[in-house]
């Protein structure tokens, strides 16, 4: 990485020039948002607010989706491989370095997506900036490097597993689709300590490209970010691996367990991100009662806690499922219940969703789930984790649409809409996960 120390000249004159300029903090306005598109394909997205604290993270389009049978589970040893040795800075100096002045380095992935993220003082993004840059741009991956990260997939497995809702979702994806996102956040147990070196150069050649990349910042000038992409993230050029689109199938997989609990999800297919329906889907999730908005609240609110209730009185809990993806979508209910009353409370949680498909809903109904999922919306976006991915996400699909105007979107969403929501999952071929006792939980066929 050959120059990359050359960040250091970018960042800390510039904003003491600026607060050189500002008598009182009271002075400094927090900016709109900005998006810049680069010929090589990077898209550069950033939101000055002038927080003494800076947020900046490369989102790679590199996600379980894009992985192939031979190397299944390769991002999930990329997610682990983040502190590794890279061709500019060894494992201990990268954690010494971003140790050393308070910040932070960490890696999340979706069936979609991978984001590289750093959190730091501002006076201290050329130094973090250099370690993200040679995260994502010049990983070794070092044969004796990569094999001590078997333990830790082993438990990261082992974690997952001992979590129902992980169980259910994984296995959910699982039976959904053929391909693409079917794959799982996790690596297969025929591929644990299978993953060489190799693979995870291979996947990094292919996916982590120019034009399927986005560097965002929070906290951070535009122009100073802009620059640091034109000069250290314009590495590869093309699209890389396109991938196949998903091809949602519908199915079932039960999980038997010894837990006295049962959980299952009943799903068909729902909207992808970029259709018309996506907001109508996911005004219907708040119609239907997403969760609780009082802790240790019953959520009177919620349609399928009304249904449920009226089935079973023993303890439940029920809530709408809403995934949403580049190509396709997962729609549906969620159920947690003894194992005697799995069989009515699932039955009575899609007697609820059918019921809106035939004009249930009131304009009031309508009114409080959209104020939900604007509240919701606007209560992630205060976070800079929440506001950092939405923006590297818009910024991923070549758009970016402001609060106001997502706001007004959500608005827009009628009753018909709703309606016809329902009446597509009502319609749809069913996809059904479950886990636990199952001696009295229906199959997908019974329901």
């Amino acid at each position: 990485m050959k120059g990359i120390r050359g960040i250091s000249q970018l960042s800390t004159r510039l904003y003491a020039a600026q607060a050189a300029r500002k008598v009182e903090v009271t002075g400094f306005q927090p900016q709109e948002a900005q998006v810049t598109k680069l010929p090589s394909g990077l898209v550069i997205a950033s939101q000055e607010n002038y927080s003494p604290a800076s947020k900046i993270g490369v989102l790679v389009r590199a996600g379980c989706r894009y992985e192939t049978p031979e190397n299944q589970g390769v991002t999930h040893l990329l997610r682990l491989a983040s502190n590794l040795t890279t061709k500019g800075a060894s494992a201990f100096k990268i954690c010494r370095g971003i140790e050393a002045v308070g910040g932070s380095l960490s890696v999340a992935s979706s069936r979609e997506n991978m984001i590289y993220t750093v959190d730091c003082l501002r006076d201290d993004i050329d130094t973090v900036m250099e370690y993200l840059i040679n995260v994502t741009t010049a990983p070794e991956f070092r044969p004796w490097e990569v094999s001590d990260l078997t333990p830790r997939v082993k438990l990261d497995k082992a974690q997952a597993a001992q979590n129902p809702q992980t169980v259910v979702i994984e296995g959910l994806h699982q039976a959904a689709y053929k391909n693409a996102l079917c794959n799982s956040l996790y690596c297969p147990d025929h591929m644990v300590g299978n993953i060489q070196s190799e693979h995870l150069h291979q996947f990094v050649q292919n996916n982590f490209t120019s034009a399927r990349m986005a560097l965002v910042g929070l906290g951070v000038d535009h122009a100073v970010l802009k620059q640091v992409g034109e000069q250290f993230l314009n590495i590869r050029s093309g699209t890389g691996t396109t991938g196949a689109a998903a091809q949602y199938r519908g199915g079932e997989i039960r999980m038997p367990s010894n837990s006295s609990l049962v959980h299952a999800a009943v799903v068909s297919q729902g909207a992808a991100t970029t259709s018309k329906e996506a907001l109508a889907f996911a005004v219907l999730q708040h119609v239907l009662g997403a969760f609780p908005y009082v802790k240790r609240g019953s959520c009177p609110s919620s349609k399928l806690v009304q249904g449920v209730a009226k089935a079973t009185a023993d303890p439940f809990d029920v809530c709408a499922f809403n995934a949403s993806y580049s190509d396709s979508g997962l729609f549906g209910v969620y159920t947690i219940s003894q194992a005697a009353d799995a069989g009515e409370v699932i039955k009575a949680a899609l007697a609820q969703v059918k019921a809106v498909a035939d004009g249930g809903v009131t304009a009031a109904d309508l009114t409080r789930a959209k104020a939900q999922l604007r509240t919701e919306f606007l209560m992630l976006i205060e976070t800079s984790e929440g506001l950092l991915d939405i923006m590297g996400t818009q910024a991923l699909d070549g758009t970016y649409q402001p609060p106001e105007e997502i706001s007004k979107t959500i608005d827009n969403v009628s009753l018909t809409d709703v309606a016809h929501a329902a009446k597509k999952f009502v319609s749809g071929k069913k996809t059904m996960a479950s886990s636990g006792n199952l001696v009295k939980t229906p199959f997908v066929d019974e329901i």
